[in-house]
């Protein structure tokens, strides 16, 4: 009788780590489905808001180059500024570049790491409270 009931409690165990091993893996496949969906929701709005920049920037461009040129009596001189503004405002980026910019955009980008990943572990807490 009492192998019998080792038998059964082995096969019992057995089971029971099947299913765990099986909740994991179910538990992981939808952890990464949700990291992935995040990550391309994010690249996606990202895309979007850059677009939607460089747009303002190229029309905001042109605007300033016509009027420049109403300005000064000559498409070419007016183009000509706005060609040379770009050019100083290059050669600042440029000579600023290592010490500010570069810095700033690694911070940046890690501060909003860090604050997702912060608003992630506040989201599971709130999970596993209201369970």
């Amino acid at each position: 009788m009492q192998e019998e009931d080792k038998e059964k409690s082995i096969e019992g165990l057995l089971e029971d780590a099947k299913e765990y091993i099986d909740a994991r893996v179910e538990y992981t496949r939808l952890y990464l489905v949700e990291k992935v969906s995040k990550v391309f929701a994010d690249v996606v709005t990202n895309a979007v808001v850059v677009i939607c920049f460089i747009l303002a920037f190229l029309f905001g461009t042109f605007t300033l180059a016509l009027f420049l040129s109403d300005v000064l009596g000559s498409f070419t001189r007016g183009f000509g500024c706005v060609a040379i503004l770009y050019l100083v405002l290059a050669l600042i980026v440029y000579a600023g570049k290592e010490k500010y910019i570069e810095k700033a955009i690694i911070n940046f980008t890690i501060r909003n790491y860090f604050t997702k990943l912060a608003d992630k572990d506040d989201e599971d807490e709130q999970k596993i409270q209201h369970q």
